[in-house]
Formats: C-alpha cells, sequence, structure tokens
C-alpha cells in the first residue's frame, strides 16, 4: 500500500506555491524525525511522493503522516520509502523479530473531536487523551486544537 489520501485543506501551511512544496515538506520532515535517510520529495498537484529509507516501519508510517497532515497535500505516495522489512524479504524475520510490529491505528479526525472523545472511543477514558497526543506531537501542536481532517495515529 503505497498510496494516502488526506484532506488538501487542512493542517500546517509550509509553503505557498507547488514550486516551494518538495523543498519545504523535505525539510519540515528532517527537523520533525529521525529515522530518515536519503529522503527525497517530489511534489505535483496536491501530491507528496516520498523516496528514501527509514529505520522501521513506525518511522514510515510517521513520515507518511506528517506530510500528509500538510496544508494542500491532498495525497502521499509512499512506494519508495522503504522500511527495512520491505527492503529485505529475507531479513523481515529477523527484523520482526527484533522490533515487534506496530499495532496502531490511524483515525481521521471528524467535526466535533476531541482528544478526550477519540481517547473514549479507544480507551474508555476521556483522560487518556495525552497518550494519543504524545503519540502525534509531530502533527498536532497543540491538545486542544485538531481539524477534521487529519489524521492521527492511535497507539495501542
Amino acid at each position: 500500500m503505497g498510496l494516502f489520501d488526506f484532506a488538501k485543506d487542512v493542517g500546517r501551511q509550509l509553503f505557498d506555491t507547488d514550486n516551494e512544496a518538495a523543498d519545504n515538506i523535505k525539510q519540515h520532515l528532517e527537523i520533525k524525525m529521525t529515522g530518515l535517510k536519503d529522503l527525497t520529495v517530489e511534489f505535483d498537484d496536491g501530491v507528496a511522493t516520498l523516496c528514501g529509507s527509514c529505520t522501521n516501519q513506525q518511522t514510515r508510517e510517521q513520515a507518511i503522516l506528517i506530510a500528509g497532515n500538510v496544508k494542500g497535500v491532498e495525497k502521499v505516495v509512499a512506494d519508495k520509502l522503504v522500511a527495512p522489512a520491505a527492503a529485505a524479504p529475507k531479513a523481515a524475520a529477523t527484523a520482526a523479530a527484533a522490533e515487534p510490529a506496530t499495532q496502531d491505528e490511524f483515525y481521521e479526525i471528524k467535526s466535533g473531536d476531541t482528544l478526550g472523545k477519540i481517547a473514549k472511543q479507544f480507551y474508555g477514558s476521556a483522560s487518556k487523551y495525552m497518550k494519543i497526543f504524545e503519540a502525534n506531537r509531530d502533527i498536532i501542536d497543540n491538545p486542544d486544537r485538531i481539524y477534521p481532517g487529519q489524521k492521527i495515529r492511535i497507539p495501542k
């Protein structure tokens, strides 16, 4: 699965024109994340294409979420953003043994949602909203400011 849809008019504004989009998204990813190597970003008509390698699948997923939650990005193509298991099938068993597969879910924020409401839905307690906030600090700057259309990680 390499194509991910996002809400184009939601998120942090990093660019005013398509000409500056790729460089600004790349710079944003490099500031927000570690674990990306040889990262290249292309941008064309709302589609951000990420290429390079990541230390693990969780890093890959987080890069996709960060890029997709940029205002003006409608889709993220990540076929060529590879984590070790995807890069070398023979090493997949070793990688899986060394690092458990992520069980996180992804959630698209809807109108009327709060992190507390989402925490109650997934964990049974609104007071666990900080668990969601901490897992999405790269996307959400303030737990009181989330927007319909944002996609976030729900850690298990």
